[in-house]
């Protein structure tokens, strides 16, 4: 459903280094670069090579929450879920939620929610619909 999203960074080199080490297990690397005036602007790709994922540098002096979810897209993605909330956690990031079931959005919500570099709610799911487990 989502062609492509962009977020705003005070320092898009330091963000794209979180996204890039925290959501390692999900495949994301970068794969596109444009300079401009206020800084690059960074294209952030996964498994189809599409920078579905954008940074770009924020005005000075703004901030704002956004909330982002990466979907993980397999059986195996519990797995890149809990490697995400691990890969955050050996970084030193802040862990708004560790990884677990999310009955009250639906039967198989797998997600863990982490806080990026700008304030931001990112997120790592997996939804495995019609079933309790989630997996």
């Amino acid at each position: 459903m989502l062609d492509h999203l962009g977020l705003q960074a005070a320092d898009v080199d330091a963000s794209l280094d979180f996204y890039l080490t925290v959501f390692a297990p999900m495949g994301f690397r970068e794969a596109a670069r444009f300079d401009t005036d206020q800084g690059p602007v960074v294209g952030i790709a996964a498994a189809d090579g599409f920078p579905h994922f954008w940074l770009s540098p924020a005005p000075v002096g703004t901030r704002h929450e956004a909330h982002v979810a990466f979907a993980a897209p397999d059986r195996d993605a519990v797995d890149a879920v809990d490697a995400v909330h691990a890969s955050a956690v050996a970084a030193g990031h802040e862990v708004l939620h560790a990884p677990r079931l999310w009955p009250e959005y639906h039967a198989g919500y797998y997600g863990t929610f982490l806080r990026d570099l700008d304030g931001n709610n990112v997120e790592a799911v997996h939804h495995t619909f019609g079933t309790a487990a989630g997996t």
